[in-house]
């Protein structure tokens, strides 16, 4: 899996805007969302970079923005109810493409055909991590049990 620029970002803006949601008064949404031009300074993020992963966002429901001298961007819904592959779906098309196909509608010759499963069996592994880390999990510094135990096998950092 290739994490683009484009996710990253869009993870570390989504970040900002929950921890802004968050650190408010019984985690009601912010009076003033955050503007495009904070979130890109508080995460180094290229303003008209910015600007077209937080339109793809709200296209997907997962952030709104408020137009205005107060206005700005802020959580669509909870952060716990929005995953990280529900960002990358969002800002990059499926968790896994072959030739830019979902891996089922891919057609091999019977040689060939177990390379399907393959794929099949990259996106399931790829889901178990991406559909249950919320934003709210990043916000907050923590992932869930399963995920975070992954990360405890010192294979898992060894680059090959």
């Amino acid at each position: 899996m290739r994490v683009t620029a484009k996710s990253d970002y869009a993870l570390r803006a989504l970040v900002e805007l929950a921890t802004a949601q968050r650190d408010n008064p019984a985690g009601r949404p912010r009076e003033n969302p955050v503007s495009a031009e904070e979130l890109g300074r508080l995460q180094d993020i290229p303003h008209g970079f910015l600007q077209a992963i937080l339109s793809d966002l709200r296209r997907a429901e997962i952030v709104a923005s408020r137009r205005g001298k107060t206005g700005g961007w802020t959580l669509a819904r909870d952060a716990a109810e929005i995953t990280v592959a529900d960002v990358l779906r969002a800002v990059d098309g499926p968790l896994v493409s072959v030739y830019d196909v979902r891996p089922e509608a891919v057609d091999y010759n019977e040689r060939a055909a177990v390379l399907q499963h393959v794929w099949i069996a990259s996106r399931a592994a790829l889901r178990r991590v991406m559909d249950a880390v919320t934003i709210a999990d990043l916000a907050a510094g923590h992932l869930p049990g399963d995920v975070h135990e992954l990360t405890l096998d010192s294979d898992a950092w060894e680059p090959r």
